[in-house]
């Protein structure tokens, strides 16, 4: 069972046919046509200019189509115009972002009265655990944002552990409270939020994928949340 499959398809956005859909951080666009396939009307979002040739690569080769535009996120209402029924956006986002405000104004500006904001995220707590040469749960990072974003060396990419980057890498770390409040301040009202205690990938490295693909902490260790997910709705103006 996929990641996407678990969380979006069968639980929570339902039939999607004929819905207007906005994809925050698309990379390459596989979510993107995977919604598509699906019956939306999607456009995905990313700053990368490789992610997104290769988005529009792709479209073309599998016959799906769907719109992709290269954009810094905090820029999009200067380029994309229009409001969408849902606004959508999967884990690994929210490190790369410095400013969570901004980043609820664009997801508010595009969504239609009534719309849905989900989310599917690496859950901020287990962010803060030690991930290189450890074997059990070690508090190492801050839970909550410092003036500046943490400095990363140039390490192998998530895609190719036998590859390295060229260049550091500057993550952010966000609070669930910052998440929360940064919609609900840009009127969305917070539907449901879930917290689970595994993982899509091995965030730790002492984790173990079990038969349903999904990673967990060894059975001998408590759980904590590893991953959570959130939807929310804009406010419908009162008349």
């Amino acid at each position: 069972m996929s990641f996407f499959s678990h969380f979006a398809w069968n639980i929570t956005l339902g039939d999607v046919s004929g819905k207007t859909m906005l994809h925050l951080q698309c990379h390459f666009g596989q979510d993107t046509l995977s919604w598509t396939r699906l019956g939306a009307k999607v456009t995905g979002i990313d700053f990368s200019d490789e992610a997104i040739a290769y988005a529009k690569k792709l479209s073309s080769e599998i016959g799906i189509e769907a719109e992709f535009v290269c954009c810094n996120i905090y820029e999009l209402d200067q380029k994309l115009k229009g409001k969408y029924d849902i606004v959508f956006t999967s884990y690994g986002v929210l490190a790369w972002l410095p400013d969570l405000k901004e980043w609820a104004r664009i997801i508010s500006h595009f969504l239609k009265p009534g719309g849905i904001f989900y989310i599917v995220e690496s859950h901020p707590f287990g962010n803060t655990f030690a991930d290189e040469d450890v074997q059990d749960l070690e508090v190492y990072y801050s839970y909550f944002q410092s003036p500046q974003p943490m400095h990363f060396p140039p390490g192998p990419t998530y895609a190719d552990r036998n590859s390295k980057l060229k260049n550091p890498s500057y993550e952010w770390c966000h609070t669930m409270s910052e998440i929360i409040n940064s919609l609900v301040t840009n009127g969305l009202s917070i539907q449901f939020l879930h917290e689970f205690p595994f993982c899509c990938y091995q965030c730790l490295p002492f984790l173990e994928k079990r038969d349903d693909g999904w990673w967990y902490l060894p059975n001998s260790r408590k759980d904590v949340p590893l991953l959570f997910s959130l939807m929310a709705r804009k406010d419908v103006p009162n008349h």
